[in-house]
């Protein structure tokens, strides 16, 4: 099933509050709905926000992956070169080759990850200054049956203003993300 991602930005957490409570009233699943503010105190202080995690402000995953490329052509380059030159043919054989080939694609995965730790997530970048001003970026992903209940809901919160589409998380992972809460919400109170 194909989802697409839609962003909203409002100066007012009361009424994104009150936009997440109508849209879960609606039909629409708390995972399918976030909020991304840099007023981390004031978020807390709105109990029935879902909140972005810390981690996902991050371009860690994004990053990490790049890393994971860079490391896996590493990887394959030394074992490349190790056959061409014909030095698995040496008494130490291929071990050698193969640990530094896996060290390499930690490293360079480690090291992808390390970077994106310290930039903003490449899928909020181009509302980087908004939030930097103080403004909150509200966004939903939803199914194609799903917009007609967004669009009629954001219809009852004029702060909530129209800021673009985007790629949606897949829709396994929203998937698995009910289900888990559902196993630690109703079934193992």
């Amino acid at each position: 099933m194909k989802m697409k991602r839609y962003y909203f930005i409002s100066d007012d957490l009361d009424d994104l509050e009150a936009l997440e409570r109508d849209l879960e009233t609606a039909g629409i699943p708390t995972p399918q709905i976030h909020v991304l503010t840099m007023d981390d105190a004031e978020a807390e202080s709105h109990q029935h926000l879902h909140d972005v995690q810390s981690l996902m402000k991050k371009d860690v995953i994004h990053s990490g992956e790049y890393g994971l490329l860079v490391g896996a052509v590493s990887a394959v380059a030394v074992l490349l070169v190790t056959y061409v030159a014909d030095w698995h043919t040496s008494p130490v054989g291929w071990i050698p080759f193969i640990f530094l080939a896996i060290v390499l694609l930690g490293f360079f995965t480690w090291e992808g990850g390390f970077i994106g730790i310290q930039t903003f997530n490449v899928n909020f970048q181009r509302f980087k200054d908004d939030l930097e001003r103080g403004r909150h970026l509200f966004f939903v992903d939803l199914a194609d049956g799903q917009r007609e209940v967004l669009e009629r809901v954001v219809r009852n919160h004029p702060s909530a203003k129209q800021a673009g589409t985007g790629r949606s998380t897949p829709h396994w992972i929203v998937s698995w993300q009910q289900r888990f809460k559902r196993l630690f919400v109703e079934t193992l109170p």
